[in-house]
């Protein structure tokens, strides 16, 4: 009784074996092609992500920065009406 890894043929390996192998091959191929378009939007989201990130910053720091400056303004009206300017 033959072991069912022995080539049949003449080929490396039994004939279903070699179509077998192909399809795994194709199947690799496609994963690495898929592999890099992934890696490439990645790298193309950090950037989007940073550039989202930077700009909310500089939202968020205007906002605080009018509020301190309209808190002062709201201080400054209160001390001359108190006249304590």
């Amino acid at each position: 009784m033959p072991h069912t890894l022995e080539p049949g043929g003449g080929g490396r390996y039994p004939s279903d074996m070699e179509s077998r192998v192909a399809v795994l091959e194709q199947i690799a191929r496609t994963t690495t092609a898929s592999l890099d378009r992934i890696e490439q939007r990645m790298d193309a989201s950090a950037a989007e992500q940073m550039a989202d990130f930077r700009r909310l910053l500089r939202i968020m720091l205007g906002g605080v920065t009018a509020m301190l400056c309209g808190l002062g303004a709201l201080f400054g009206v209160m001390a001359h009406g108190f006249h304590w300017l």
